[in-house]
Order: structure tokens, then C-alpha cells, then sequence
């Protein structure tokens, strides 16, 4: 209890601090992150948080794609902002097409009730061209009214500045599982990274980033009461 108390702390702070424009407005400012496990959310108040939920992982396999979908139950109550998140893996030195990794990442966005598609993909120094020219086609496939939002690693969003022109409406700074020594800015450098925040319940951070939108990670499956806690804990921030 007392680490979700300070990670609840950390949401609050995240809730309330100054906030630039948003860009993704109508969207909770609160998404629970919801990995590969059964999880039963149907105690959310879509009101107050959305649901960005691992939907496939595609995997670049040796210079083919291949796609292993969610296998694992989510239950969540009428009315809930679905985010359908992506998890790019590579796995040896030749990358696929282009094309033929974009399709497959695209028809998540396709999945029934999803108003907004994340990519999760750490590129290295090597593949970072690859990723650029990879959400540039992945823009052309998605509608144009759904917002594609990206994860980064926090090095990309400090001095490294290579996400600038992303076509995606936000970046967000992953501030957990970071190595020995690393601390996490207050504030970033690219626009992208500005909006939003990536957090973890059992890693309580000392400042908490000036950002407008929280995406929470749990190790564990949520349940009501650690939801229920988080959002006491904002409104006596509030």
C-alpha cells in the first residue's frame, strides 16, 4: 500500500499540473495501461480514465513479419476510450518491408470500439530511419481522424531530439525499468514528449514530469480497489 500511495501521488501532480494544448482532446487525461494478462476493468468511470490495451505484437522476424495477437481476455464497461497498442518486436539483423510492417500494425486499428492507436517499438540508433519511414506509412494507412501516439525511451525525448516530425500527436516518455543512474527530466525538449507520461505504480518517481496526460502501468492486475485509490488520492490534490 505504501508504494501504490506514492505512485498515486504522482497521478495526482500529473492530473493537475499546468497543461499546454492537449493533443488529444475529448481523450481522458488518465489511460490505464493494460499488458498481455487477463484483466477485468469494468470498474473503470470511463469519465476519468481510458484503457490503452496491448492489442498485438508484431514481431520483424528476419526480414518477414509476423503477428501474435492478443490472447488473454479484457473486459471493460460501456463507454470506454479503447487505445489498441502495438508492441514492434525485431528480432535479427534484416528488417521487412516497410509496407508489410505498417499493414500489420494498421489493422489494430481496425479493432471494434478503438479511437486511438499506440506504437511501442524501442528503435535502436540503426533502426531509426526504418521507424521514421515506418509511421509515415502508417499514417497514410490509419483514418485520418484516429490519432496514432508512440512510446519513447526518455533519451529520445532529453538531448537525443531525433522524434521531432514524427507523424504522431504525442511521444511518451516511459519514466520506469530506466537503468542505474538514469533520473528522468522534469520538463523535455521535443514538443511530442510534452503532452504525456508513462509511469509505474511500484516505481514512485521524486518530481513528477510537467505533463498533462498519465499513462499508468501496473505490474499486477488492476482491480478496483488500487483504481478507486488513485483517483481519492487526485482528488484531495485537486
Amino acid at each position: 500500500m505504501k508504494t501504490l500511495s506514492a505512485a498515486v501521488l504522482v497521478l495526482a501532480a500529473l492530473l493537475f499540473w499546468p497543461r499546454a494544448s492537449d493533443p488529444l482532446p475529448g481523450f481522458p487525461h488518465v489511460f490505464l495501461w493494460a499488458w498481455e494478462r487477463p484483466e477485468n476493468l469494468e470498474f473503470l468511470d470511463p469519465h476519468s480514465a481510458g484503457i490503452a490495451f496491448l492489442a498485438r505484437t508484431v514481431c520483424l522476424c528476419e526480414g518477414t513479419v509476423s503477428v501474435r495477437p492478443r490472447l488473454q481476455p479484457l473486459r471493460y464497461p460501456p463507454g470506454a476510450v479503447l487505445m489498441a497498442v502495438v508492441r514492434v518486436e525485431p528480432r535479427g539483423d534484416s528488417l521487412p518491408p516497410v509496407e508489410a510492417a505498417s499493414a500489420a500494425i494498421a489493422e489494430a486499428a481496425a479493432i471494434p470500439g478503438v479511437r486511438a492507436l499506440q506504437v511501442d517499438f524501442d528503435a535502436t540508433l540503426s533502426q531509426r530511419a526504418y521507424y521514421r519511414s515506418l509511421l509515415t506509412d502508417l499514417r497514410a494507412r490509419v483514418p485520418q481522424a484516429m490519432p496514432i501516439s508512440m512510446t519513447a525511451l526518455t533519451s529520445w525525448c532529453e538531448a537525443d531530439t531525433w522524434i521531432t516530425g514524427l507523424p504522431v500527436v504525442e511521444a511518451v516518455p516511459m519514466l520506469f525499468r530506466m537503468g542505474p543512474g538514469e533520473r528522468p527530466a522534469r520538463t523535455f525538449r521535443p514538443a511530442l514528449c510534452q503532452s504525456s507520461a508513462g509511469v509505474s505504480t511500484d516505481e514512485p518517481l521524486r518530481e513528477p514530469p510537467s505533463a498533462a496526460r498519465l499513462y499508468l502501468f501496473n505490474p499486477h492486475p488492476w482491480t478496483a480497489a488500487t483504481y478507486q485509490a488513485a483517483l481519492r488520492e487526485a482528488r484531495k490534490w485537486h
